[in-house]
């Protein structure tokens, strides 16, 4: 099994921008911490490493869509 580099070309550095940036706006104002968008920032970027941003996508709906 392959490890991962952690080297993302500039289309998934977009994706992972994106997947953050509506993480942040699924948010309501008073959790948009700097505290909150580090530890998302890091979420999105583990899941990443592990190939696992497929799960973080679909479990972020699932929040929004709750709310």
């Amino acid at each position: 099994m392959e490890k991962p580099s952690g080297v993302y070309d500039p289309d998934d550095l977009a994706s992972l921008g994106r997947l953050f940036d509506q993480a942040i706006a699924s948010l309501p104002s008073c959790m948009r911490t700097s505290e909150n968008r580090v530890a998302i920032a890091g979420l999105v970027m583990q899941r990443a490493a592990r190939d696992e941003l497929a799960s973080l996508a679909h479990l972020m709906l699932a929040l929004v869509s709750a709310a």
